[in-house]
């Protein structure tokens, strides 16, 4: 069961990965990210790639490295790390958008949902 959920949080994962990728379109980041200076706009797209990357490392790992992230100590440290990130961007979701309207509300709670996945095996 344990494996599964872990499997689970990689699809998690990626499927962050593609959205974070999907931001130029869904934010019409070609035309709003002009209205930042020059450096901004570029600090910006490089955060978000630099997550995307994330994204995809934490997918990896719990497709590749299932077994280990369960059995050993390393392991754990490692989902409760990515179980940290997702707890601490629900909390982020609340500080910066609030709670007012229901996109904010699923997207706190799907980070929730995230951290859930990755400290369940470490129980």
């Amino acid at each position: 069961m344990k494996n599964t959920i872990i499997i689970i949080g990689g699809f998690y994962n990626l499927a962050f990965a593609i959205f974070h990728l999907l931001f130029w379109k869904i934010f019409n980041w070609n035309k709003e990210l002009k209205r930042m200076n020059f450096i901004n706009g570029g600090i910006f797209q490089i955060l978000n790639i630099s997550l995307t990357f994330v994204f995809i490392i934490f997918a990896f790992l719990s497709f590749f490295y299932t077994k280990e992230l369960v059995t050993t100590q390393l392991g754990n440290s490692i989902l409760r790390l990515i179980s940290f990130f997702w707890f601490f961007r629900a909390l982020q979701q609340i500080y910066f958008f609030g709670i007012k309207n229901k996109t904010s509300v699923l997207f706190f709670i799907g980070f929730l949902i995230g951290a859930g996945i990755y400290i369940y095996p470490t129980l």
